[in-house]
């Protein structure tokens, strides 16, 4: 049972020394009660006050390390319901699935395809995390075959599926010191399990007929040393699963310590586009790792562009460096765009222009992170702003005319610019989308 924020207060120094960030001993004891601030803030806590305490300090979900080194993934160690009350921190883990039925031709590759599944996305590098070998065909020397081959040709950790602890223990013994998810499938076998957990120093996720059951379970586990555990309430479908999970994290975050472990969702739709939406959802609400047979890029970048969505801070902008950037091989004659450097408006112009094969410049204003619309009616994109941003670029210095280009969806700021900044002002088509076709028919100097 979690303690009160009296009961921690208690145990705490009282001195109201502020070395910890907050203004006194009483309210750091109250955000540690609330889950939203670990023991160790606190520099002056005694070994007696931290043995008292261990079960408020540890956080309502257990934090679980998948993979070692730079490939590293870690879950968990959640502390909202809500995204926008504060953020989600650990990006889901997601996982293509590999059958061990497959020749070991077809196996490497699926692997390889899904090494490939990388893509950038407004600045930002998403890939697929992890490739889930699971051991349909029930025989422990295929298994370790095709999880040593997949680990091989995709480059990345494995999640090692199958129902026998005998045969999750020779597949974990094939990829040593790389810290594969051993997701045991039959709860009969999990204390086994747990032992092949234990003696490879792997996390393990386990699979029980719903909430009840994994509560009784996961107190053997952890009397059986194992602390990493990823739980899979056993509901399969979009509906029942998501419901499980919601309660699985509002039992979590109400400090109910059996369940208090980061889940895992088995996508099992058929149709190609279901399951990239399966996927999607889960990631949303509130899967920790998420394994699909997904494994075409237009099945994947959408459910890595929800991840990423669902994961950046809700109350920070995500915003690209204010500056002139070219793009491609640019000279005096290269128009110039201007826009916001908010990341998606500017990544999308960016990526216009590299389509349409014209090199130019593209401005990013600062706007604080907002987009074009946004920022002109927050006046935080207007002529004074646009007017510093060319001055301080020295654009001037770089092309050989004095004109430039804006979003057709603030036309209205075209006198204002060109009265401030003494640039003539061209009208750009009101969606990034329009620019190849633009800088093709209708630039000109």
């Amino acid at each position: 049972m979690a303690l009160t924020g009296l009961e921690i207060y208690k145990q705490l120094p009282r001195t109201n020394c502020k070395d910890c960030g907050f203004p006194t001993c009483l309210a750091f004891a109250m955000k540690m009660a609330a889950g939203q601030v670990p023991l160790e803030k606190c520099p002056h806590v005694t070994a007696e006050a931290k043995a008292a305490l261990e079960a408020a300090s540890r956080p309502p979900i257990q934090l679980v390390r998948i993979g070692t080194d730079d490939n590293e993934i870690k879950i968990g160690n959640e502390t909202q319901l809500y995204r926008h009350e504060e953020r989600f921190y650990r990006p889901a883990a997601v996982a293509v699935r590999i059958s061990d039925t497959l020749e070991e031709s077809a196996i490497a590759e699926r692997a390889e395809a899904i090494g490939r599944l990388v893509f950038e996305r407004v600045g930002t590098q998403i890939k697929v995390n992890l490739v889930a070998v699971d051991n349909e065909s029930a025989k422990a020397d295929r298994f370790e075959k095709a999880a040593r081959l997949a680990a091989e040709k995709s480059g990345l950790d494995c999640v090692l599926m199958s129902a026998t602890a005998g045969n999750l223990k020779k597949a974990a013994a094939a990829l040593p010191g790389t810290r594969p998810l051993l997701y045991i499938s039959d709860p009969t076998e999990a204390e086994a399990a747990a032992g092949v957990a234990k003696d490879n120093d792997c996390p393990l996720a386990v699979r029980a007929d719903g909430l009840e059951a994994l509560a009784e379970l996961t107190p053997k586990l952890t009397a059986a040393g194992v602390e990493e555990i990823v739980l899979d309430p056993g509901a399969r479908g979009l509906k029942p699963t998501l419901e499980a999970l919601t309660q699985i994290r509002r039992l979590a975050l109400k400090s109910f310590r059996p369940v208090g472990y980061p889940t895992i969702a088995l996508t099992t739709q058929t149709d190609p586009t279901m399951q990239a939406v399966e996927a999607s959802t889960y990631i949303a609400k509130y899967a920790a790792v998420v394994v699909t047979d997904a494994v075409e890029p237009w099945q994947m970048l959408p459910i890595l562009t929800t991840r990423q969505d669902i994961y950046v801070d809700p109350q920070k902008p995500v915003a690209v460096e204010p500056k002139l950037n070219a793009v491609g091989e640019v000279g005096g004659d290269s128009p110039l765009l201007v826009t916001t450097n908010f990341s998606l408006s500017y990544y999308s112009v960016e990526g216009e222009v590299e389509a349409s094969r014209v090199p130019a410049y593209v401005l990013a204003v600062d706007t604080e992170g907002t987009s074009v619309l946004t920022a002109w009616a927050s006046d935080k994109f207007n002529a004074e702003t646009i007017t510093r941003a060319l001055k301080s670029s020295q654009v001037e210095e770089k092309v050989s005319h004095r004109q430039l280009v804006i979003p057709g969806l603030v036309a209205v700021l075209s006198a204002g610019v060109e009265d401030e900044s003494g640039w003539s002002v061209q009208i750009g088509p009101k969606e990034a989308s329009g620019l190849p076709s633009y800088l093709k028919k209708q630039w000109k100097v």
